[in-house]
């Protein structure tokens, strides 16, 4: 028996008992006649005691000997401790220790084991499994389960059953690049691992299973933004014999179970919001509603004198800084120069100062004078000792650089609370987006997404005003679960491949399975799928996801703790039939 106890678990009330412990040093306090070692194990810290009096010399040497990081076993004498540590719950006590084992000793880490280390990204990734002692990773890797372990509970006494869908799949067109798989058995065939077990969770409603869910690994090949992987997990959710208003119950419940489960949080209300409204009240289809700053549209009280800039711009919009009279002209400057960065990409900003006695000071007070100013605060709901931020240009690109600059904002003024939770269903999508490129129109979601009744006929008259079944969940300004009900018949199926531009030989190629199954009795059927990651980040408190997994990868898609991806020798690539063509 390696331990009797763990290094979190001794108290008082343990007084004048033996145990072992285990673990690892934490650190090594020798004051020459006596030593203090603090030993670490995940569940705590325990002090260790050594002294000339009681400690037998050999163990005395041994113990001077011991370095950070060493695993070591001890057995020992549970005494209340003159000096009391209340920051750590086995602060009151100490094992006078009788006994010594060193089980492996360990080169000195890169970084100090602590809370705050010294440690830069990069160096604690190569050495992620020292970094995963340290108590933020570590505890948000058992965070990480008790979410899974909350979600696994409630959906399977709501009668969903958990079914594992391959990894090895055919490549299918789902908006993002596949990682392929060589197969030796088949030359010059490819697998794919998938983007989302989508297909298989329709064959399964197909199969009759009614309620399906999986907590599963999905894979894309696409460049990295910032806090993405290349790999990640869903919780993955179909439903049989369900409408939009079904699912969204559902998974309200389960969210809702989530924050008080987890978060101790209660949240009654989940809004609903049009897609439209969205982007026109926020810049994007994931507004964070913790706080106010909605869009107002200038256009009808700005376009009426002789500035050109928003004259000649499609859309003039802005935002009420709360409190934001009080920047100086020097902040104000630096607002403008990072609405220019590439990152945001806007011309320039338009400022409106709104003073406490009502009246007005812009940037354009040249062309605009009081009464017009007074319409800009009242479009924006701007108040006195507030600031008006206006931009202009294209629709959608004016609307997006107005959305950053508005979370920016919300960020320095500190309304983006961790522990506050305020989730939003966005709905009607448009079914199809516009690739400006090539003119083409894809699915905004999958080709798999049914448009919203009554609308099919409209993808021969005017596709782009065609809705989509489809609905996001939002939690404070991040996307973390979307879905749709899906297309459940093979000629609905048929049309809306012919629309994406595949002709009835690709459609076949590529879906053919999934059509024919359509024709033995496919349900109604939808389902959503919950980006575990990031909604474990928004539950723990954080946006950056990097932390809740395990081994996560770098930005440029690799791990460096294993040094993957990596070439492979030219016997195996023989055996694939596979001939590397590398650019010089």
């Amino acid at each position: 028996m390696y331990r009797s106890h763990n290094c979190g678990e001794l108290r008082a009330s343990h007084s004048n008992t033996e145990v072992t412990l285990s673990g690892w040093v934490q650190g090594v306090r020798d004051k020459g006649f006596m030593i203090y070692i603090d030993l670490r194990d995940r569940y705590g810290i325990t002090q260790l005691y050594f002294d000339e009096e009681r400690t037998p010399k050999a163990i005395m040497e041994k113990a001077s000997k011991l370095g950070r990081e060493f695993v070591i076993q001890v057995k020992g004498n549970v005494t209340e401790r003159a000096s009391k540590n209340p920051n750590i719950p086995t602060g009151d006590i100490e094992v006078v220790v009788s006994e010594l084992t060193i089980l492996n000793s360990s080169l000195v880490p890169p970084f100090t084991i602590e809370d705050k280390t010294d440690g830069g990204d990069d160096l604690r990734m190569k050495y992620r499994y020292i970094d995963i002692r340290r108590n933020p990773v570590k505890n948000s890797l058992i965070f990480r389960s008790k979410v899974t372990q909350a979600v696994r509970n409630y959906l399977s006494n709501d009668g969903f059953i958990e079914v594992e869908t391959p990894y090895l799949i055919k490549s299918t067109p789902e908006g993002a690049r596949d990682f392929v798989v060589p197969s030796r058995m088949n030359e010059g065939q490819f697998y794919a691992l998938p983007q989302s077990p989508q297909t298989f969770k329709q064959l399964l409603m197909v199969g009759g299973m009614d309620k399906y869910f999986q907590i599963v690994k999905c894979f894309r090949d696409e460049d990295l933004r910032a806090d993405r992987q290349p790999e990640f997990t869903q919780i993955d959710c179909e439903m049989a014999f369900v409408e939009q208003e079904d699912i969204l119950n559902v998974f309200e419940g389960l969210t809702r179970h989530l924050l008080k489960e987890v978060n101790g949080v209660e949240i009654e209300k989940f809004p609903r919001m049009l897609y439209d409204d969205a982007m026109r009240l926020y810049g994007n289809d994931k507004p964070d509603i913790r706080f106010g700053m909605e869009f107002g549209e200038l256009n009808a009280v700005t376009q009426h004198k002789d500035f050109g800039v928003f004259n000649n711009a499609e859309l003039v919009v802005g935002i009420a800084v709360p409190g934001g009279n009080s920047y100086t002209r020097k902040e104000i400057d630096k607002l403008i120069d990072w609405v220019k960065r590439p990152q945001v990409g806007a011309l320039g900003m338009i400022y409106s100062r709104c003073n406490d006695d009502g009246s007005f000071k812009s940037s354009v007070d040249k062309f605009y004078d009081q009464d017009d100013l007074a319409k800009w605060a009242e479009v924006t709901g701007a108040k006195p000792g507030d600031l008006v931020c206006v931009l202009s240009g294209e629709t959608n690109k004016v609307r997006a650089q107005l959305s950053a600059l508005r979370m920016e904002l919300a960020t320095r003024l500190g309304l983006r609370d961790p522990k506050v939770f305020a989730p939003l269903w966005v709905i009607d999508f448009p079914l199809l987006e516009l690739d400006e490129e090539t003119g083409h129109y894809h699915a905004m979601h999958h080709p798999f997404t049914s448009p919203k009744p009554g609308q099919l006929e409209l993808l021969d008259t005017n596709p782009g005003d065609v809705k989509a079944n489809a609905y996001d969940l939002v939690l404070n300004g991040n996307e973390i679960g979307g879905g749709s009900i899906r297309i459940h018949d093979k000629a609905t199926q048929a049309i809306m491949l012919k629309h994406l531009g595949f002709s009835d030989e690709d459609a076949r190629a590529q879906f053919g399975f999934l059509m024919d199954a359509f024709e033995y009795g496919a349900p109604p059927h939808g389902g959503l799928a919950f980006g575990l990651d990031r909604l474990v980040a928004i539950l723990g408190g954080q946006e950056t996801i990097r932390d809740f997994i395990a081994f996560p990868k770098n930005n440029s898609g690799r791990d460096v703790m294993i040094d993957a991806p990596a070439p492979i020798d030219d016997e195996q690539l023989k055996e694939l039939s596979l001939k590397l063509n590398l650019k010089s």
